[in-house]
């Protein structure tokens, strides 16, 4: 893995965990994001060591969840099972499906094959194999509507 691949697979991972955390607590976008660029991103914590993160790629992937929200609750929900609501899926696995379409709908420079693969392997760290496969399926079913 290349040092640009490892900072923004970091930058996706706490992407995700920003929106985690401004969905439960309901911090502001900029104050949170403030809050991992001086904290998180990079910074070594009760002597855990945060992988570097591109900022920049983590800035555009939490802002643009934030504002293209409905948009993007609208595609996951669609793929939805008929019987699925967003409210039924866990709120971490939420905002990894938030974070990998919006990158599938706005970052037409990562690959498909890349963005799926990097929210599987965050949703790997967080849920077991049966989850990480539908995370899979959901993302690829949305990318095959929004890529083609």
């Amino acid at each position: 893995m290349t040092a640009k691949s490892a900072s923004r697979s970091a930058a996706r991972l706490a992407a995700v965990q920003a929106l985690f955390q401004h969905q439960m607590e309901k911090t502001a976008i900029p104050k949170l994001i403030k809050e991992f660029h001086d904290h998180r991103l990079g910074k070594e914590i009760e002597d855990d060591q945060y992988h570097p993160a591109e900022g920049g790629f983590f800035d555009a992937i939490v802002m643009g969840v934030s504002n293209g929200r409905e948009n993007i609750d609208r595609l996951i929900s669609e793929k939805l099972a008929a019987d699925w609501t967003l409210k039924r899926i866990d709120p971490t696995m939420l905002q990894i499906l938030r974070a990998g379409s919006y990158e599938l709908l706005e970052m037409q420079d990562v690959s498909t094959a890349v963005v799926i693969d990097e929210y599987v392997d965050v949703a790997h760290a967080f849920f077991d194999e049966k989850d990480a496969k539908f995370a899979n399926g959901l993302l690829d079913a949305i990318a095959k509507q929004v890529r083609g």
